[in-house]
């Protein structure tokens, strides 16, 4: 399954402005910062986040395919702010959601889309 298109764009607009006050601050809230691939801008955009030790899984209720994950796919990095804490995540790759390296409090959200998002925390 995947959210239509129309609702991303409602989301980014409406919903997107709101969640950008709480979501750095509450789990498994969370916001992405990663860099344009073509235009070289910095963006923000809140997601769910879980994490199991020094792993991160988003799950991609926009599908695959969105601006912001084919950015962090081609940088090979992003950056994450969860529980007010920076973390550096890199090596993203997209995974099926059924896949057992999906963290475990993202396993009962994951069974209703396709993929999700998962990368390597490192600090520093």
């Amino acid at each position: 399954m995947k959210i239509p298109s129309a609702v991303a764009r409602l989301n980014k607009v409406v919903t997107n402005p709101i969640q950008r006050q709480w979501a750095p601050r509450l789990a498994p809230w969370a916001m992405v910062e990663h860099v344009g691939r073509k235009s070289g801008t910095e963006y923000t955009i809140p997601v769910l986040a879980w994490v199991d030790d020094d792993r991160v899984s988003i799950v991609l209720a926009y599908g695959r395919h969105t601006d912001w994950v084919r950015n962090v796919q081609a940088a090979g990095e992003f950056g994450i702010v969860r529980k007010s804490q920076h973390h550096k995540v890199v090596r993203p790759r997209i995974i099926p959601a059924d896949s057992p390296d999906v963290a475990r409090g993202a396993r009962v959200f994951a069974r209703f889309f396709d993929s999700v998002l998962t990368g390597t925390i490192v600090d520093g």
